[in-house]
């Protein structure tokens, strides 16, 4: 991905109801507790539906949840570990699901793993593009300097400071 890791970071982790602005098959995120950060809903297409535990939140770095209770029949545990690693100027993303479910529906992930693999691949794109829109969004936001303004024309906040504007 092109965005750094704090930023992927922050998109996992920190805006979960923006989910299934990028994540295609997510129709619902969203926090139990208020915070985001330590119990979750979410909501597939298809109608699956998941309580999740945060049970690793190193930021920037990794970001992983365990399923609590599903709709998924046969499901017995779920866990989702996102590694995130700096890579040039942008982020390495690993994803592991690790999961626990009688031995014929583990066959049929393993033969389907390609599905959910894609889905991911999908989904790192949508939020790369999404990431970098918000970048060029910023750029475009910034007023331009006036030819021989004085000093504090064109003087913004600095990034993450609320300038009450």
């Amino acid at each position: 991905m092109k965005a750094p890791p704090e930023r992927v970071y922050r998109a996992l982790a920190q805006e979960v109801t923006a989910w299934s602005r990028w994540f295609r098959v997510v129709t619902l995120a969203r926090p139990l507790d208020g915070t985001g950060r330590r119990r979750r809903e979410i909501r597939l297409a298809g109608g699956a539906r998941f309580h999740e535990t945060v049970v690793a939140d190193d930021a920037p770095r990794r970001y992983a949840y365990r399923v609590d209770t599903t709709n998924v029949p046969f499901l017995r545990a779920l866990l989702e570990d996102w590694r995130l690693t700096p890579s040039g100027s942008g982020t390495l993303v690993r994803w592991t699901v690790a999961l626990d479910a009688p031995l014929p529906i583990r066959c049929l992930a393993l033969l389907g793993r390609p599905v959910p693999s894609r889905g991911f691949r999908d989904a790192l794109r949508a939020l790369d593009a999404r990431l970098a829109g918000e970048a060029v969004s910023l750029r475009e936001a910034k007023p331009e300097r006036a030819p021989g303004a004085g000093a504090g024309a064109g003087v913004e906040p600095e990034p993450g400071v609320d300038s009450g504007g």
